[in-house]
């Protein structure tokens, strides 16, 4: 007989499956859903700002697009290409602004989604009671 494992289980201490729909996303399909997000923040942002580069308005057109696609659809345009959504802390509960506008802030902040948990989480999900997981 084997005995029990000690290795922990990414997602176990949030009740999610270890692999397939609503397991907790990879850092590298997070990190690549990010930067489909931030280059098409900085397209739109560009569009406004013509012939001059975008600048800091990258930053609110990332803010403004990621708040109102968490809220609305509970995925932002690089999550939906890569495959991931946003779990809510109540399973099927639209996401309420506040958390979608703190995870933003602090998800632009860039270090908070760099410092994880156990589970892989940044802190902008810890802090919000959320977590990535595949679609």
């Amino acid at each position: 007989m084997q005995p029990p494992s000690q290795e922990h289980r990414r997602g176990a201490s949030l009740g999610l499956p270890a692999d397939g729909p609503g397991s907790l996303a990879t850092f590298s399909s997070r990190a690549g859903a990010f930067v489909v997000d931030a280059i098409a923040s900085a397209l739109v942002a560009g569009l406004v700002t013509a012939p001059d580069l975008p600048g800091n308005w990258s930053l609110l057109s990332f803010g403004l697009v990621t708040v109102l696609a968490l809220v609305i659809f509970g995925q932002t345009p690089g999550m939906r290409l890569f495959g991931l959504r946003l779990a809510h802390p109540r399973p099927g509960a639209r996401l309420a602004p506040w958390r979608a506008v703190v995870r933003t802030a602090l998800l632009m902040l860039l270090v908070p989604a760099l410092v994880v948990d156990g589970d892989g989480r940044g802190l902008h999900d810890r802090l919000t009671g959320t977590a990535v997981v595949r679609d």
